[in-house]
């Protein structure tokens, strides 16, 4: 069977060969439950899980005690959020800023903290995409407890204003959450910086397997972040996340995040190399982009060509190429994207954008029958 080209890699990364191997390792030999201590078997998997913490937090500057494993970005999302709701009725702090283009992971916790009585203010971005960090300021109150901000949109791949965002928070006590499941490991610096509190991460969007990623708990000197935890029924990591620890996703996860620090540079040049050569042959058809141009993700392309409806669109190309018109957790939904109508978009606006998203293992790609395909839908 001939699959066409993948080009959805928002929604999901293929694995690297090395983290493949790391996995398959971990789950054929070192099968050892990293809680059993009486022997080799759980020495060897408690040091590959630590291993995996080092490796984890390298890529932020973070410690090792300061990354607990989930399942991925959208557990590590809904612990830092509910897990502040206790401290915030406790100091009577029950303000949050957040953003209208977040991802459901992060809009549907704060939805619920509504219903408990918190309140949200809600960031606009405008046509760009991005928010103003002057608006971070203006929205911040005594009771403020939590700011969330993601890093990079899932959707336009635009770069949110981070560091001018810790700047504003540098005279306040907020938490401040960012949700980095698409800019982890892509985006180094920016995440290093001490003032971002809890950074969410996916495995599976650094080439790494799905069902595991962690949430990174940064200390204010001495203090850890006051989390309390979803669920119960064991020890594990802190006491926030119990259950027994998937030692071959862990140490996959900490193969990829290695990989992605070390081979950071080598791998936006590719995609940007990927984006060039796109956008050539994208030329004659005037694709419209959506959002801010210059401060996009490399590998991200989200945009639209005249009325032509987006699902008419990946109909006609499904056979040469995988694309997508928003996110994966929301594919089943028929609804205007929030994110582009947060841009200002109208729905039929919305409705015409596509997202083609690629990576440092994506092939060379001939547009040629992309172009000669979309031409005859005109």
């Amino acid at each position: 069977m001939n699959f066409p080209a993948y080009f959805d890699c928002c929604a999901t990364t293929p694995l690297e060969k090395k983290v493949q191997d790391t996995l398959f390792n971990y789950f054929a030999n070192d099968y050892g439950n990293e809680g059993s201590r009486t022997h080799e078997f759980g020495l060897r998997a408690k040091q590959a899980v630590q291993k995996a913490r080092d490796q984890v937090a390298a890529v932020v500057d973070a410690k090792r005690d300061e990354v607990i494993f989930t399942s991925g970005a959208t557990e590590s999302n809904n612990l830092a959020l509910l897990g502040l709701a206790e401290i915030g009725r406790k100091l009577k702090k029950q303000h949050i800023v957040s953003t209208k283009i977040e991802h459901k992971a992060v809009l549907e916790p704060l939805e619920l903290l509504t219903q408990q009585g918190f309140e949200i203010t809600w960031l606009e971005v405008k046509e760009s995409g991005r928010v103003n960090p002057d608006s971070i300021a203006e929205a911040l109150r005594e009771d403020t407890l939590l700011v969330s901000v993601m890093h990079a949109n899932n959707e336009t791949g635009v770069i949110q204003p981070i560091p001018e965002i810790c700047e504003q928070l540098s005279n306040h006590d907020a938490y401040f959450h960012c949700d980095a499941a698409q800019s982890f490991g892509k985006l180094i610096e920016p995440l290093k910086n001490d003032r971002i509190d809890l950074i969410s991460i996916s495995a599976h969007k650094i080439y790494g397997p799905k069902g595991i990623g962690a949430l990174i708990t940064r200390r204010r000197g001495f203090k850890k972040c006051p989390l309390t935890p979803l669920f119960i029924g064991g020890g594990q990591e802190r006491g926030l996340r119990p259950g027994t620890l998937p030692v071959p996703l862990i140490a996959a996860l900490g193969t990829a995040s290695e990989l992605a620090l070390k081979d950071s540079e080598k791998r936006i040049q590719r995609c940007l190399e990927l984006r060039s050569v796109a956008l050539e042959a994208f030329a004659p058809l005037e694709i419209k982009i959506s959002g801010d141009t210059e401060n996009v993700l490399p590998h991200v392309l989200n945009f639209s060509i005249g009325k032509i409806d987006s699902e008419a669109l990946i109909v006609s190309l499904k056979e040469l190429i995988a694309i997508s018109n928003g996110s994966a957790c929301t594919s089943t939904s028929y609804s205007p994207s929030h994110v582009l109508t947060s841009m200002g978009m109208s729905e039929e606006e919305a409705n015409a954008c596509v997202r083609i998203s690629w990576c440092h293992l994506t092939p060379d790609f001939d547009w040629g029958g992309v172009v000669q395909r979309i031409e005859k839908l005109f």
